[in-house]
């Protein structure tokens, strides 16, 4: 599956952005799907995952309650939801996809090309 990020952009701290992780395929319900970060000179960490069927989220306890990830698999998208966002939300956004949800980056099979989301005080 190939993975397509969009969304990223810049904005001031409390403002919102919502992500958008477009996949190829027609396999795109057979994957978990997740969302990482990375900040300049620092690895990348788990931000959300979401299961198959969407019926489960999971979150990083430093964007729970202001991001929320969802998944719309008749259009083959999974979509980060950022709210009251915060000057350290600032980073390349990741899609990736597994075969099991995962809160390592190193369970996930498929990556795509990161957007920059930058938030300013």
């Amino acid at each position: 599956v190939q993975l397509q990020a969009s969304g990223g952009g810049s904005v001031q701290a409390g403002g919102s952005l919502r992500l958008s992780c477009a996949a190829s395929g027609r396999t795109f319900s057979s994957y978990s799907m997740g969302w990482f970060r990375q900040a300049p000179e620092k690895e990348r960490v788990f931000v959300a995952a979401i299961s198959r069927s969407g019926g489960n989220t999971y979150y990083a306890s430093s964007v729970k309650g202001r991001f929320t990830i969802s998944r719309d698999n008749a259009k083959n998208t999974v979509y980060l939801q950022m709210n009251s966002l915060k000057p350290e939300d600032t980073a390349v956004y990741y899609c990736a996809a597994s075969y099991a949800v995962s809160y390592y980056s190193g369970g996930y099979d498929y990556w795509g090309l990161g957007t920059q989301v930058t938030v300013s005080s």
